[in-house]
C-alpha cells in the first residue's frame, strides 16, 4: 500500500458536517416541523453536490482553487448587541428609513421598529423566525421557490440549511412605504459562517424599497458568507432593492438573488459590490406576466488582489415584457472581474425589449475584466440587445484634472464617480443615492 501523502485535499464540506447541522436543528426544535424538514432536505442536497471544479462551464474564469470549507464554522454565543451601532459605514446609516431590522452573526439585534401605521395597514417586516409561526402559508408560498440554476445551487440549498438571520417583508396590495427599509447584516470574528437570507413579498399595486447592508465588523476577518434573496413583486407593484456589500477583504463571498416580476409590475435592484477576497454575486430576473419590466444594475469597485464574479440570468417568460442590465467595473491594482450574462426568450414571449451591457474601467494595467454576454432567442417579434467593453481612464481627461492643480488620486477618483453616476442615478431617492456614494468615496480614502 502506498503511503498517505504529507497534505491531503480539504473534505468537500469542510467545517459543514452533519453534527454541525444536527446540533444547529436541536437548537431550533421549537420552529414548526415543516421548516425543519425543509432544513434537513436542502442539508440532504448540500452534502450529495460537489464544490464547483475548473471545468465547469458555469464557472468560467472563476478561482475555483479559493473555494475551500474547511476554515469557517458557525459563530459561538457572544453577544454582539454593542456591535450593531459600531458599523464602519456610518453614511449608510444617514438616510431617512421607514424600520430596520439587524443581524449579528446570524442572530436578531434590536433595531427600529414598523410604524404603527404601516402594521395597521399590514405591512409585516420581521425576523425570519418570527414569520415562520405567523404566516407560515404565506411563507412557505416564496421561500426559495425558484430554482438556483447559475452554478452556486451547493451554496443556496446550505443557506437553507443554515440560515436563521433573514429579513421578512409583505407589503399588502395597494399600500406603499414611502421610506426605505432597512436590512443590516453584521460578520464578527474571524472564521465566522454567516447566511443571510431576505424574503420580500408586494401585493398587488404595492410599493416599497428595500436596502441591505452587509458589512464585517473588522477589517481582517476572514469569513464566509453565503447569502440568499427571494425578491416578488405582485401584478402592478413596484420593488426598489438595493444591496451594499462592504465585507471584509479576507471574505469568501457568495450572493444568490432571485427575482419575480408579474404582470405590469417593475423591479430595479442596485447592488454595489466592494468587500470580499473572492465575491460570487449571482442574479436571476424572471418576467413572468405581460408588461413586467426589471432593471438589473450593479457598481463594482475591485482593488488589490480581489475577485468579483457576476452571474446573470434574464428570463422572458412572457409576451410584452422588458429588462435592461447595466454592469459597471471599476478594477485597480491586480483585481480580477468576471461578468457573464444571458437573456433567454422563450417561445410565448413576442414583443419582448430586453438589453444588457456590461462596462469595465481599467485603472491599472496588471487589472483583468472578463465579459460573457448572451443571448438565448426562441422568439421572432423580439428587440434584444447585448454589449461588453473594457478601457482605460481618458488621458485627456486626467490631463485636463491634473491641469487645474487636482491631485492624480483626486482625479481618478473623480472620473471613476463619474463613470457609476449613470448606474447611481436611476436611484430616485436622492438621501439614499448620496449615501452608496459616501460609502463608495470610502474605499478611495483607505
Amino acid at each position: 500500500m502506498s503511503a498517505l501523502p504529507d497534505t491531503l485535499p480539504p473534505a468537500p464540506n469542510g467545517a459543514f458536517t452533519a453534527d454541525l447541522f444536527r446540533a444547529h436543528l436541536a437548537a431550533l426544535s421549537h420552529l414548526p416541523k415543516w421548516w425543519l424538514d425543509l432544513k434537513q432536505d436542502a442539508w440532504n442536497r448540500f452534502a450529495g453536490l460537489p464544490l464547483p471544479v475548473r471545468t465547469d462551464e458555469l464557472w468560467r474564469f472563476s478561482t475555483v482553487a479559493g473555494i475551500r470549507l474547511d476554515r469557517y464554522a458557525l459563530p459561538g454565543e457572544a453577544d454582539l448587541k454593542s456591535q450593531i451601532s459600531a458599523l464602519r459605514s456610518p453614511a449608510l446609516a444617514a438616510f431617512p428609513r421607514a424600520a430596520a431590522l439587524a443581524f449579528a452573526n446570524n442572530r436578531a439585534v434590536p433595531g427600529a421598529a414598523l410604524p404603527a401605521e404601516l402594521r395597521e395597514q399590514g405591512v409585516i417586516f420581521e425576523p425570519i423566525e418570527t414569520a415562520l409561526a405567523g404566516h407560515a402559508d404565506l411563507f412557505r408560498r416564496h421561500f426559495m421557490v425558484q430554482p438556483v440554476n447559475l452554478g452556486s445551487e451547493k451554496f443556496a440549498v446550505l443557506n437553507a440549511a443554515l440560515t436563521t438571520g433573514g429579513a421578512f417583508l409583505y407589503v399588502p396590495r395597494e399600500v406603499e412605504v414611502a421610506q426605505p427599509l432597512v436590512v443590516t447584516h453584521l460578520a464578527s470574528g474571524a472564521g465566522s459562517a454567516l447566511f443571510p437570507h431576505t424574503l420580500v413579498i408586494l401585493g398587488d399595486n404595492a410599493r416599497a424599497t428595500v436596502v441591505e447592508h452587509f458589512v464585517s465588523a473588522e477589517r481582517g476577518d476572514a469569513g464566509f458568507v453565503a447569502g440568499v434573496n427571494d425578491l416578488y413583486a405582485g401584478p402592478g407593484s413596484q420593488l426598489t432593492y438595493v444591496g451594499a456589500q462592504d465585507w471584509s477583504r479576507d471574505t469568501l463571498a457568495f450572493q444568490l438573488n432571485s427575482t419575480v416580476v408579474q404582470r405590469d409590475a417593475r423591479v430595479l435592484s442596485l447592488n454595489l459590490h466592494l468587500g470580499g477576497r473572492q465575491a460570487r454575486h449571482e442574479s436571476h430576473s424572471r418576467l413572468q406576466g405581460p408588461g413586467a419590466f426589471s432593471e438589473m444594475l450593479a457598481v463594482t469597485v475591485a482593488q488589490g488582489t480581489q475577485e468579483f464574479d457576476q452571474r446573470t440570468l434574464q428570463s422572458h417568460q412572457a409576451p410584452n415584457t422588458g429588462s435592461n442590465l447595466l454592469y459597471k467595473n471599476a478594477l485597480l491594482d491586480q483585481a480580477r472581474t468576471i461578468f457573464s450574462g444571458l437573456i433567454i426568450v422563450d417561445p410565448d414571449a413576442q414583443k419582448t425589449d430586453a438589453y444588457q451591457s456590461n462596462r469595465n474601467l481599467l485603472l491599472s494595467d496588471e487589472a483583468e475584466a472578463n465579459s460573457l454576454p448572451g443571448l438565448e432567442i426562441q422568439a421572432n417579434d423580439v428587440r434584444c440587445t447585448h454589449g461588453a467593453t473594457s478601457g482605460h481612464v481618458d488621458d485627456e481627461q486626467m490631463f485636463y484634472l491634473k491641469s487645474r492643480g487636482i491631485p492624480p488620486a483626486v482625479a481618478r477618483e473623480l472620473l471613476v464617480f463619474g463613470f457609476f453616476e449613470e448606474v447611481l442615478a436611476k436611484l430616485e431617492n436622492e438621501p439614499l443615492h448620496a449615501a452608496l456614494r459616501e460609502v463608495i468615496k470610502a474605499q478611495f480614502d483607505r
